[in-house]
């Protein structure tokens, strides 16, 4: 599943543009190197995402097409 797709599936980001435009802008990083909206997400994958001075670590534990808004926090681990 492209990237920018599970950010707005997984509800990290509201919309599916603006986890493109993250993307584009290098503020989105997986497995320690910056990566575009294309990017293909598998369970493993150790996503850093920026968020003005705040930074977000996540690792995918799941990747779905359609998820419920009750699930969508299960498809990721925060990491500190």
């Amino acid at each position: 599943m492209r990237l920018d797709k599970w950010l707005k599936v997984s509800r990290l980001m509201k919309r599916r543009t603006v986890a493109n435009e993250a993307c584009d802008n290098q503020r989105v990083m997986a497995n320690g190197r910056s990566v575009k909206a294309s990017y293909d997400v598998k369970a493993g994958d150790v996503l850093e995402l920026r968020f003005g001075e705040r930074t977000l670590r996540v690792e995918v534990l799941a990747v779905s097409e359609h998820v419920g808004k009750a699930d969508a926090p299960a498809m990721y681990r925060e990491l500190s």
